[in-house]
């Protein structure tokens, strides 16, 4: 289960309405709907400068929210729409949509590499590039994993990781239908130099 999700801090809007949602921007705030979940459409209103460090950060449309009502329970959300201004491109709109805990969500899962201490190939000198640190996973909302692991205890120099060799949580999958590459351990430059001009010598 993931250890934070991160809040996302909103309150109620007396109204609905284009004239409530005007009333909203004037006062400083985005307003927004929340749906879904099997109950009634909320209206909500959220701090347009507080949304904006928010959206700032990235990966807002694919990232799971703990949306934090005043007096309400706490809810699970993903956003699904931002509207924005055309001239100033500013949020000015936000659709956000509950999440059961058996609903499958679109996230991205950080990659936690292990044993990199006594891996065969760094030990000799590799190096390990990372091609990714994170992965878009197809998770259930209600069993997010913290990370994948990647495993280093036998990796050898030039050897090429791929999602294949990853040890999934149950329940997730990756959203890329192919098998992608995660990182490598490859030959420190020096090395390769060398080997390049003995091979030169060689030819010569």
């Amino acid at each position: 289960m993931a250890g934070q999700i991160p809040d996302l801090n909103a309150k109620v809007r007396a109204g609905t309405g284009k004239g409530a949602a005007r009333q909203a921007r004037r006062d400083g705030d985005v307003p927004g709907i929340v749906y879904g979940g099997g109950i009634d459409p909320q209206s909500i209103n959220i701090p347009f400068n507080y949304l904006l460090t928010t959206l700032r950060k990235g990966r807002f449309m694919s990232t799971l929210f703990n949306l934090k009502v005043e007096g309400q329970d706490d809810v699970r959300v993903i956003c699904r729409g931002v509207q924005r201004d055309v001239v100033k491109d500013l949020p000015i709109h936000i659709d956000l949509m509950r999440l059961k805990r058996t609903s499958r969500v679109n996230l991205f899962i950080p990659v936690e590499f292990i044993n990199g201490d006594t891996c065969p190939g760094i030990k000799k000198g590799g190096v390990l590039t990372v091609v990714r640190n994170e992965v878009e996973m197809d998770v259930l909302a209600g069993d997010i994993p913290d990370h994948l692991t990647v495993d280093l205890a036998n990796a050898q120099m030039g050897d090429v990781i791929h999602i294949s060799d990853v040890t999934l949580p149950e329940g997730a999958k990756p959203v890329i239908d192919r098998n992608f590459v995660i990182a490598n351990i490859s030959a420190p430059r020096g090395l390769l130099a060398s080997t390049d001009d003995d091979e030169a010598t060689d030819a010569a």
